[in-house]
């Protein structure tokens, strides 16, 4: 597993536990908030696995939205657990290979649910989501794709790490998966082609993606205007 470069602020994840180091996107003096937390997972020596990884690795922290954090957990799925138990994350992106059934380069948003299971996840950026090598779009055409039952992220599948959190005490609002359809998972460090033509785009798509949950998280939290105080009406006698 690899580690984000130095230069870690704010509260949250604890890179000496888990030897991780998020790169953070901060409003300094802002008040707490529920934040985001993408999480790029996947075992770099399993070829197309280390997608996840490659991808967290394109976001640089100027590119890291206020109220998003990112980091890059490998295949530790426990410490990923313990980060959703002690931070203050109300919404997590997973970014990993993922079995999709389409053309490998495929890049899909999905939603998983408390059972483990996954569903399309309609969001206002995922037009161009499902993308091969080619940048054109894959089978299936859209980014929400279907019902992916029983995923499976090659040992740190969503199911499993909601599973531990739940078994932990914890809980987490929102979990999206951004999952590329792998082309080979044998050994070895370098991407597939198909799968390497995806990274960038798919960087770009998760930004997004965390910069709209972000908002949608601020919008929540602001409280309602006040409405206008009806003017007393006194009797002049």
């Amino acid at each position: 597993m690899t580690t984000l470069p130095a230069g870690r602020t704010g509260a949250g994840p604890d890179p000496g536990r888990a030897g991780l180091d998020p790169r953070r996107g901060t409003r300094p003096g802002g008040p707490a908030a529920p934040r985001v937390l993408v999480a790029g997972i996947g075992n770099v020596f399993l070829g197309d696995d280390a997608f996840g990884v490659q991808v967290v690795r394109r976001i640089t922290p100027d590119l890291v939205p206020d109220g998003v954090d990112v980091a890059d957990y490998g295949i530790r799925g426990v410490h990923l657990a313990y980060d959703l138990l002690d931070g203050p994350y109300a919404t997590v992106v997973l970014v990993d290979a993922a079995p999709l059934g389409k053309a490998p380069g495929t890049v899909e948003v999905l939603e998983v649910d408390t059972a483990g299971t996954t569903r399309g996840a309609p969001t206002a950026d995922t037009a161009d989501t499902a993308t091969t090598g080619t940048g054109e779009a894959g089978p299936g055409g859209s980014g929400a794709g279907g019902t992916t039952p029983g995923f499976d992220a090659h040992g740190l599948h969503p199911a499993a790490v909601l599973a531990l959190l739940r078994g932990l005490g914890g809980h987490i609002d929102r979990v999206l998966v951004v999952g590329c359809q792998p082309a080979a998972l044998d050994e070895g460090m370098d991407l597939s082609e198909p799968v390497a033509a995806s990274v960038d785009a798919a960087a770009r798509l998760v930004v997004r993606l965390a910069r709209d949950e972000a908002a949608a998280l601020a919008r929540v939290r602001e409280p309602r205007a006040k409405e206008p105080r009806a003017k007393e009406r006194r009797t002049v006698r």
